[in-house]
């Protein structure tokens, strides 16, 4: 075991493990943003727009990530980097959608007439006044998407062969022959997951537990 558990291997594992974590807030980032419009878009006036809104959540809703992570690397012919990043934020960017339009649901009324009695206009609201306090509120949602977002990365060896930590862990495991050693470079990946998703989940509860604080203060 000692030949296994050197510093290169170790780094070699945390290279891939800064891999998942760069496409998995990227994506995050590019999501939340695309969420956002879908979310507005799902509570428009117009008669088309909710619907188009409700069409694309419905679609991916549906339908596996691994789908849309080999359609777009294949058909599209986009870079694996790419391809990863685009399937994951066309795909969670649904999630994120309905996550925000529960949070954009949740906020009172009397904010919205405030407003216009302010003189705000519709899309003033929504970017100064409710997108604030939808995302404030939606934050352990967010931070638990992400958490899936980063274990569902462990799909893209398979699909498109990127080097995150499946990957490189997987490179590791065709350099030894011994069954001990390849389950323990399972155990070492599994530890690093649950050390990331599990960071992030702590800082869920804790926010959860501070957010539910204040708002028995406030009341």
């Amino acid at each position: 075991m000692s030949e296994l558990f050197t510093w290169i291997n170790i780094r070699f594992l945390l290279q891939g493990l800064l891999t998942t974590i760069i496409i998995s807030m990227i994506a995050i980032a590019l999501s939340i943003v695309l969420g956002m419009v879908i979310a507005i878009g799902r509570n428009s006036r117009n008669k088309i727009v909710p619907k188009i809104a409700g069409v694309y959540i419905e679609i991916f809703k549906n339908t596996p990530l691994l789908l849309w992570i080999m359609l777009i690397f294949f058909v599209a012919r986009i870079p694996p980097m790419g391809s990863a990043i685009m399937a994951f934020t066309l795909f969670t960017s649904a999630g994120i959608a309905e996550i925000l339009r529960g949070g954009i649901s949740a906020i009172p009324q009397g904010q919205w007439e405030a407003a216009q009695s302010q003189g705000f206009s519709r899309g003033m609201t929504y970017f100064y006044i409710v997108i604030p306090q939808a995302v404030r509120n939606m934050i352990p949602a967010l931070l638990s998407q992400m958490v899936t977002t980063i274990k569902d990365t462990s799909y893209l060896w398979g699909a498109m062969a990127i080097q995150e930590l499946m990957g490189k862990g997987m490179i590791l495991m065709n350099l030894y022959n011994s069954t001990t050693q390849i389950f323990a470079i399972f155990g070492m990946m599994a530890l690093l997951y649950f050390i990331v998703c599990f960071t992030l989940s702590q800082f869920v509860r804790r926010y959860q537990k501070k957010f539910r604080t204040a708002s028995i203060l406030y009341d």
